[in-house]
Order: structure tokens, then C-alpha cells, then sequence
């Protein structure tokens, strides 16, 4: 099956590992402040929750993330 377009719902971060524990203690303030963003630009595009890898961090959203919610979310 072939795809038109992006096929993900996750942007995937990279960062190192002091910078990735120190992000992910509050992980939870990221999300509301993430989504309180894509709100305010009037986007769909919600993130669920995020979650640690081991040389990054994915933010996994509900739908696919465009272009803008990408600078969003940067």
C-alpha cells in the first residue's frame, strides 16, 4: 500500500541523555504547554503523551503533525 503524504502521528526528538532526564521529569507540564500551543494556531493536531528513547524523545500525537505544528511544537 502506497501513502500520499506524511504517515506518522510522532515527532521524534534527539538528545542526550542528561538533557532527555531532565526533560522527561516534567514531561507532563510539556504536554499542556505543547497543547495549549497547537490550541492557540486553531490546529487538531493534540499530543498524547510523550515518551523516552534511548538517544531521544518521541511526542506521539493524534493526528498527523503538519508543517506548522512541527514549528509548534520546536
Amino acid at each position: 500500500m502506497t501513502m500520499k503524504g506524511p504517515s506518522h502521528k510522532q515527532v521524534i526528538v534527539p538528545m542526550n541523555n542528561e538533557n532527555k532526564n531532565e526533560f522527561m521529569k516534567n514531561s507532563s507540564d510539556h504536554v499542556i504547554n505543547i497543547n495549549r500551543l497547537l490550541k492557540n494556531i486553531k490546529s487538531e493536531c493534540k499530543v498524547d503523551y510523550i515518551r523516552s528513547e534511548k538517544s531521544s524523545v518521541v511526542i506521539v500525537t493524534n493526528k498527523i503533525v503538519l508543517a506548522l505544528d512541527l514549528q509548534t511544537i520546536e
